[in-house]
């Protein structure tokens, strides 16, 4: 019986550590699906050949915490009796980037940069270290992709050295935590989170396993010190973040440098934030000497050349700050069936839906014509704001007539071809008289408010109730 009651113990010890062996499975590159045989085609993504080997190892705190029986708990409490902590906000020294983040960095947070190759995410992150150093803080920029020559070479470069700012070209992500326990700084950046790894992890560098694994010590690091972290990712051939979709949850908030490498100017969008809000962005201009913040931005996207049919000026509203953005469209007569309807700036749903609402109620034929809209500048315009813009861009090109000279538009456009008002009309038509534009075309009910306040009686101000009448105000025989 001793012997048996001895035997049985010795299994239920051996138990637990069964349970917390290794395993093999096979992780999706792309979305981070995991099965444990190989599969031509994701079932996540539905990507084909992207299932790659890896050899998942227990943690080994987790693996203690299975054979001494331990399990920590949390204890609730009321919410009334939570007690908040002001973070003071650091200034990055780019007004463009602390309006991106919400006023600044704030300590304890991950903050995830992800942009084409050469769009100017090490630049930005150099000059961020650069300004904290300069302030009396300690910074490090970790460098996986380069040495710290090339480092010293962009510093120079966008005028970005410092004394206090410290450099480590280094990939082993324990090195990369001793050096956090030993330097404790203030400001942390990590360039790139591809080429980290832990030693633990049996996968090669950038693999999902690794990505995900170091992304969650980085940001336990963070919290646990007060770092403020910046990580630095690549982007796929799409243009999405490489690696898991688990790693834009980790981090508290992700950015998206939108421009092509060729562009004088890149756009710095906020796609999350736990500490501000997702509409603003930051408008950049690369120099020689690196990203140079652009202040007036509306300048940036209006066309210096003569005035042509198809070609409409719309106020939209991007956070906070209002923009004019020069809508182009062309519309062309095609013996192609069916004919296309393209662009890159504009949703191609909402587009099909203007020329619907065109077709049906302004009785313009335009079935049989190839229509291309785009942005002047190549920002995005997702507001329903500029639905009368473009829906004017469209006739004014299929019809070969010219619109009123120094002229902006804007309002929403309903199924039934009526012209619903928008938020902030004040601020669009503000904007549009600080750049010398004399009239402006929008909804009627914005229009009656703005009248009965007497404001901008300096400028003509035509309300419209239906897009049949906005195009006759817009385009006078």
């Amino acid at each position: 019986m001793g012997n048996q009651a001895a035997e049985i113990s010795f299994q239920q010890e051996e138990e637990p550590l069964r349970m917390a062996k290794s395993k093999t499975v096979f992780v999706c590159q792309e979305c981070g699906y995991d099965t444990p045989k190989w599969l031509g085609k994701c079932p996540g993504c539905g990507r084909w050949n992207t299932m790659v080997e890896e050899i998942i190892k227990p943690d080994k705190s987790q693996q203690r915490g299975l054979n001494l029986g331990l399990s920590t708990q949390s204890k609730p409490c009321p919410i009334s009796e939570v007690v908040l902590e002001k973070r003071p906000r650091m200034n990055t020294g780019s007004a463009e980037l602390d309006r991106v983040l919400g006023g600044g960095i704030i300590a304890g947070s991950m903050v995830l940069i992800v942009g084409d190759p050469g769009i100017g995410k090490s630049s930005l992150t150099l000059r961020v270290c650069a300004n904290g150093a300069r302030m009396g803080r300690r910074v490090l920029y970790v460098t996986g992709e380069e040495s710290v020559q090339q480092v010293r070479m962009r510093a120079d470069r966008i005028d970005a050295v410092a004394d206090s700012l410290l450099v480590v070209s280094e990939t082993n992500l324990e090195v990369i935590e001793k050096h956090i326990v030993d330097l404790k700084p203030e400001i942390l950046v990590i360039d790139s989170i591809q080429t980290i790894f832990r030693p633990d992890v049996q996968s090669a560098p950038g693999s999902v396993s690794q990505v995900r694994e170091c992304a969650v010590e980085i940001l336990r690091v963070a919290k646990t010190n007060g770092i403020a972290a910046f990580v630095v990712g690549h982007v796929t051939k799409d243009g999405t973040l490489a690696g898991p979709r688990v790693l834009e949850h980790i981090v508290d908030t992700v950015l998206y440098f939108e421009g092509g490498n060729n562009a004088e100017y890149r756009l710095l969008r906020a796609i999350k934030n736990r500490f501000g809000s997702t509409n603003e962005i930051g408008v950049f201009e690369m120099r020689d000497t690196g990203l140079i913040d652009v202040l007036d931005a509306s300048k940036l996207f209006l066309s210096d050349g003569q005035e042509d049919n198809g070609s409409v000026i719309v106020p939209v509203i991007e956070g906070t700050r209002p923009l004019l953005v020069e809508i182009q469209a062309l519309v062309a007569k095609t013996p192609y069936v069916p004919p296309k309807r393209t662009s890159d700036s504009v949703d191609l749903k909402r587009l099909q839906l203007l020329l619907a609402v065109l077709e049906k109620r302004v009785h313009l034929n335009m079935g049989s014509c190839d229509v291309f809209v785009k942005a002047a500048g190549g920002i995005r315009v997702d507001e329903p704001a500029a639905d009368l813009g473009i829906c004017v861009a469209m006739a004014s090109s299929f019809a070969g007539r010219l619109l009123r000279p120094a002229m902006v538009i804007f309002g929403e456009v309903g199924l039934s071809g009526e012209i619903r008002p928008v938020s902030q009309a004040e601020n669009r038509v503000r904007e549009a008289r600080r750049l010398g534009f004399k009239s402006v075309i929008f909804p009627q009910k914005n229009y009656e408010q703005l009248l009965a306040e007497g404001k901008f009686e300096d400028m003509q101000l035509y309300g419209a109730s239906t897009v049949t009448e906005a195009l006759s105000m817009a385009m006078p025989r």
